[in-house]
């Protein structure tokens, strides 16, 4: 039922209705075939433990993670002499010797050793391998055939499933890692009796023992820190509960023999911040094997829907579409306007994997989010600050998972020391500062070169995540404890300023366009990364020390640093400056870009995610950037596909947008390193770089959300961006608003028809409907 609202002068009543629900898409990824490779697995996982099952049928794999689980060690690569450097690189690029800069710079001021390429930096591994080796009791050995084949994961309940039909038996299999007592757990069942007969095994490729102790198995070992050999400690355990049949066990694998029914429980974890660690496996064994099996399901779905519930989204749902999920994705890519299921079940996707990637008091997601198969993971799997590990965490506070922005606040707090460290060590700056790549051991130096190692756009970028989540939940008391992390940033972007004579601007020097280069504009064909005043830190400095100057004036302190910042603002270069071709530059000088099709988009960090450049604000920079865009292209890796639709839907182009969610969503199975066009999505709706990047899932889902609505400009805005095949009809409930407002709307022919705004503090709130704002009352939570 629609309710009217009726408006006067002073008074606005708003819906107090329960928008209706018509058919829900179904959030199911579901196969007809065991996964083939780990990019067909499904993944699950509690925000600290992973899991990936491959539902096979003679044999199944399932991939273990737990979110802490790092090589190397802390280690100070800051060279103390660089800042001794910095007047001579200065000079040369005052001069035009952006190549000569740039030299010096790969000498003397980069990061002592072998940077991320060294043993010392670590990566994100692996736990290890869960390995089910299942006998039928074929006679003679003969090849086991399977029927009726069904695979399927729940984004409803994050739980997983597998059946089959062997010889006239219904095998099933069900798979969550709770959210309940924190362990991984396996239910296998036969529908006749004692039909269970198989072999489970753990291992992983190096530094592991495995072992069984009474009925405990047991994979132990420790990681190479990059010094003695010695790093961090991990150990997994595996237990099982039976129904019926028997168990043994051999020196390294735990055999059940004629079981109806088997429960397996993993519990794993490691001695990062744990020094514990032994006995928290123990007890969460123990805590998880006296519950029965139907409470602990009953446990972690109610958890977990707490955070997935929050938000509903329909476009018009068929709820029709038979086929399995990787058919869904060749058919879409065909006719893409024809499903409007597709586009909602990978939103909720991307929320799904947020939940269960990371965990307030844990680490954010990385690279490649809590999963990986490998030891050494692509880019070591660690947390990139040019772009990756906060597109991570785009969608978390629009898509009402608030607090998953929390783990990441933590690992910016962590970094601040050592920033401060590498701030004096480089520019001899006040502040702290870190630069393009981090990892657990809190590294904030240059990377090990110049063409993208100097980029110091990361601390500033960051300091942009976390202000989102002050400025979704107006929380005093946050803002409170996060301000020393943002003034720091401002001191150090205020304190390495020059003044570029040729425009009179204060500039960074040296900067750089996060991973791009341009050739030299003397006629001599070199190319160039090193230059002053890239776009990106022009960008990124007016967003930080406008938000500074904010908490400072909300926080009532640091009245002459809030002048200072004032200051600044009016001393450093625009948001965008308009090439001679119509584009924003990428530099403060127009170069001739190396690679105009670039997987990076830097410049454009003035529209998302800072609000410097609107569609509506500033239409000459967003025409600007449109052409920007335009000569960009649109493939790329998936995760700078994904970017590009939250341009488009930015700049309130809702079927350009929607035409880069195609792009992101073609079938691939390419596994190669890429750094150009060819992203994509696996079968199990991983995106692909290639290889697995997760960077890509998130970055849709921020995009899908601001197609929906946004609030950056002051007000809340639904629809900014709809395209035309998602007009027709459509409801939200539960997406969140800058300024602690929850948000429920419904629409028909592109038109809102009803809407609500709600929050824990009501108050007045401007919001734009169908192209009008006006100011209403939000009602009470």
């Amino acid at each position: 039922m629609i309710i009217k609202y009726f408006t006067s002068i002073t008074t606005v009543l708003l819906l107090t209705s329960t928008l209706g629900f018509g058919q829900k898409p179904a959030l199911r990824l579901h196969y007809n075939k065991p996964a083939a490779t780990w990019e067909e697995t499904l993944p699950l996982g509690n925000g600290r433990l992973g899991m990936m099952p491959d539902g096979g049928v003679d044999n199944e794999k399932i991939v273990l993670n737990d979110i802490t689980l790092w090589s190397g060690s802390p280690q100070d690569a800051n060279n103390y002499d660089a800042y001794k450097k910095l007047p001579q690189i200065r000079e040369l690029l005052l001069a035009g010797k952006n190549v000569e800069a740039q030299a010096l710079i790969d000498k003397d001021f980069v990061c002592k050793g072998p940077g991320s390429g060294g043993r010392q930096w670590g990566c994100y591994q692996l736990l290890g391998d869960l390995n089910l080796k299942f006998d039928y009791q074929q006679a003679g050995g003969a090849e086991v055939k399977f029927t009726n084949y069904q695979r399927a994961l729940s984004l409803d309940n994050a739980v997983a499933n597998c059946s089959y039909e062997v010889n006239g038996v219904t095998y099933k299999r069900e798979y969550f890692t709770s959210f309940g007592d924190d362990v991984d757990m396996i239910k296998l069942t036969a529908d006749k009796p004692g039909q269970l007969n198989f072999s489970i095994n753990i291992s992983r490729p190096e530094r592991s023992v495995t072992s069984t102790t009474g009925n405990t198995l047991q994979m132990q070992g420790r990681l190479d820190n990059g010094t003695d050999g010695n790093g961090m400690q991990y150990l997994a355990s595996v237990k099982a509960k039976l129904t019926g049949g028997s168990l043994t066990t051999t020196a390294n694998s735990l055999v059940v023999k004629n079981a109806t029914e088997v429960v397996i429980y993993i519990s794993a974890a490691t001695d990062f911040r744990k020094p514990d660690f032994k006995q928290r496996i123990q007890h969460d064994l123990d805590a998880a094997m006296k519950k029965p099996y139907d409470l602990q399901k009953h446990l972690h779905i109610s958890k977990y829907q707490k955070l997935f519930n929050r938000v509903n989204i329909n476009l018009g749902a068929t709820c029709e579409n038979p086929e399995t999920t990787d058919q869904e994705l060749v058919s879409f890519h065909k006719e893409p306007n024809k499903n409007k299921d597709l586009p909602v079940l990978f939103f909720q996707f991307g929320r799904y994997l947020s939940i269960s990637s990371t965990r307030v008091g844990l680490l954010p997601p990385n690279l490649q989010g809590l999963w990986a198969n490998q030891i050494h993971t692509p880019w070591n799997g660690d947390y990139h600050l040019d772009v990756n590990v906060q597109m991570n965490h785009f969608p978390v506070e629009v898509a009402n998972l608030s607090e998953l922005n929390l783990p990441l606040v933590e690992l910016v707090r962590g970094l601040v020391k050592n920033g401060e460290r590498t701030a004096k060590a480089y520019y001899n700056a006040d502040g702290w500062v870190a630069h393009v790549i981090t990892n657990v051991w809190g590294f904030t130096e240059p990377g090990e070169s110049a063409s993208w190692g100097v980029t110091k756009a990361g601390s500033g970028w960051l300091c942009s995540n976390i202000w989102d989540h002050y400025a979704f939940t107006n929380d005093k008391a946050y803002l409170k404890s996060i301000y020393p992390i943002l003034k720091g940033s401002a001191q150090f972007y205020s304190s390495i300023l020059i003044k570029d004579p040729k425009t009179g601007y204060m500039v960074t020097a040296p900067s750089s366009s996060p991973e791009n280069s341009f050739v030299m504009p003397d006629g001599s064909g070199q190319h160039a990364s090193i230059c002053m005043g890239a776009t990106i830190d022009n960008q990124i400095m007016r967003e930080l020390f406008t938000n500074v100057i904010t908490a400072s004036e909300t926080l009532g302190v640091d009245a002459a640093f809030r002048n200072t910042l004032k200051l600044r603002l009016k001393q450093i270069p625009p948001a965008g400056v308009i090439s001679k071709d119509g584009r924003i530059q990428e530099w403060l000088e127009d170069y001739k870009e190396t690679d105009p099709q670039h997987r990076h988009i830097s410049h454009l960090y003035g529209i998302y995610p800072a609000s410097e450049i609107t569609a509506d604000g500033t239409p000459e920079l967003a025409e600007a950037a449109k052409k920007t865009l335009n000569v960009r292209g649109d493939d790329g890796p998936s995760w700078s596909i994904a970017y590009k639709l939250l341009f488009w839907a930015r700049l309130h182009d809702g079927n350009r947008a929607y035409k880069l969610f195609t792009e992101i969503m073609k079938p691939t199975l390419r596994t190669d390193i890429n750094y150009g066009s060819g992203g994509g999505i696996y079968a199990n709706l991983l995106s692909a770089g290639p290889p697995f990047q997760i960077d890509g899932n998130y970055g849709t889902t921020a995009g899908i959300a601001e197609m929906l609505i946004q609030s950056h400009e002051g007000y809340i805005n639904l629809l900014p961006a709809i395209p035309d095949s998602w007009k027709a009809t459509g409801e939200v409930k539960g997406l969140r608003a800058r300024g602690n407002f929850t948000v429920d709307f419904k629409w028909e022919d592109g038109k809102v028809t009803s809407y609500k705004v709600k929050s824990t503090t009501p108050g007045k709130v401007k919001i734009k409907v169908n192209g009008v704002i006006k100011t209403v009352t939000a009602q009470k939570i």
